[in-house]
């Protein structure tokens, strides 16, 4: 069975759908869409025509790079009213040989939930910190382990049921089956983890259109995480007001013309613009960069602040993601607010380069992971799928046997 998985994030200024395959705990990414959006606010879907125009528009770009039907998706959730409790739950091990198995496994994580959800309140997700089997404890992973009593400690992410159907609703009006939600940062956080973040305390700072979301780790598992309501649409606006030109002419400059720290700013290097008035003027690099760092340092220290109320722990690492950190200058500025342990994320997965796309990337390597856990296989695409869409990929890329990359698909696609 080939492990085809399909994530969609619904930002406030952006839909973006990511398709993926696991081969051999890796991503490769096989197809990806960025559509501009309306009807979203602050994370939370205040026009759902709009929206759900924009996710099909990004879902049929998807299946037109692919030439199949998405079906089944992972839905990021939004961190509006979001609560994360500590709980636990345990199930016998009652088959003969007394070995953990993954039923055993997902009968102890249902014990954590079952009761334990208030009124009004769904389960987004559930992070597991550790198992116990009879007396032992720090287990990750007790598949095969010989016991009658197996524990589990974890961490239920839990919304308000309004918010979440929302926006399975939305996506399940589309035809569209939602298998799994998550949240943007647990994402981000899978997306760049390594072995000594998993062992330590830390943050992910991520910078949105509308928010930016801050969250608390300790050994790899989600503490706390909030909003700040600021994020790069506020740049957009300080440019805007400040030389009197358009929000979309603001964006453009941000987004193509500016730099992070003005220290690396030309005031040589001009662009010309209409005004709203009709007038044409000329902006030079380092004034526009001079608004940007001016709003980018606020951000920054409001979320250094956050992320210290958030945890009594002192953070071994921080990472800066989302598209806002792609931004020429992002590392320097950073750098000046957070000091050594901070860095811009660095995303590694193959088919991918931009840290804007770090949580669907990451949520498909989350719930690659609970399946394993839980001793599942499963894959969003039937086999007619996944014939069609080697040929199509092949198609698209003018792959021949013989070639280079047509040997790499043809490991890929063959193991």
């Amino acid at each position: 069975m080939r492990r085809i998985y399909t994530s969609i994030d619904i930002g406030s200024s952006s839909i973006k759908v990511l398709v993926g395959e696991m081969i051999k705990n890796r991503l490769i990414v096989l197809a990806t869409s960025y559509v501009r959006t309306k009807g979203v606010k602050k994370g939370l879907i205040i026009d759902a025509n709009e929206v759900m125009s924009s996710i099909k528009e990004a879902i049929d770009i998807v299946e037109g790079k692919l030439g199949v039907k998405i079906r089944k998706v992972i839905a990021s959730v939004p961190l509006y009213n979001m609560k994360y409790i500590e709980t636990d739950g345990y199930a016998t091990i009652d088959n003969e040989d007394n070995k953990v198995t993954g039923n055993d496994i997902t009968r102890a994580l249902q014990a954590c939930v079952y009761n334990k959800v208030s009124e009004g309140e769904e389960i987004v997700t559930i992070v597991p910190m550790e198992f116990v089997l009879d007396n032992k404890s720090g287990i990750k992973d007790p598949k095969g382990m010989v016991g009658k009593k197996l524990g589990v400690r974890a961490i239920n992410i839990t919304t308000s049921k309004k918010n979440l159907y929302a926006i399975i609703s939305i996506l399940e009006s589309l035809g569209l089956q939602v298998v799994d939600t998550n949240i943007g940062v647990v994402g981000e956080y899978f997306e760049y983890k390594n072995k000594e973040m998993d062992k330590s305390s830390g943050a992910i700072i991520s910078i949105g259109s509308d928010l930016t979301n801050v969250a608390t780790f300790d050994k790899g598992v989600i503490k706390s995480a909030e909003s700040i309501p600021l994020g790069g649409s506020n740049i957009d606006k300080d440019i805007s007001y400040i030389k009197k030109i358009s929000k979309e002419d603001a964006l453009k400059l941000k987004e193509s013309f500016a730099i992070a720290d003005r220290h690396y700013a030309h005031g040589s290097e001009t662009v010309e613009v209409f005004d709203n008035y009709k007038k044409e003027i000329k902006l030079n690099q380092l004034e526009i960069s001079e608004i940007v760092m001016s709003r980018i340092v606020e951000i920054l220290k409001i979320a250094k602040k956050q992320a210290s109320l958030l945890t009594n722990k002192e953070n071994s690492y921080i990472i800066i993601t989302g598209g806002m950190s792609e931004m020429p200058g992002m590392t320097s500025v950073i750098g000046d607010v957070f000091g050594k342990e901070a860095r811009v994320g660095n995303i590694e997965t193959m088919g991918i380069r931009d840290n804007s796309y770090a949580s669907l990337s990451g949520m498909i390597k989350f719930f690659h992971e609970k399946l394993n856990l839980r001793g599942k296989e499963y894959t969003m695409f039937d086999e007619d799928d996944e014939e069609d869409l080697v040929s199509s990929r092949k198609g698209v890329l003018n792959i021949t046997e013989d070639s280079i990359l047509g040997k790499v698909f043809g490991y890929f696609f063959d193991k």
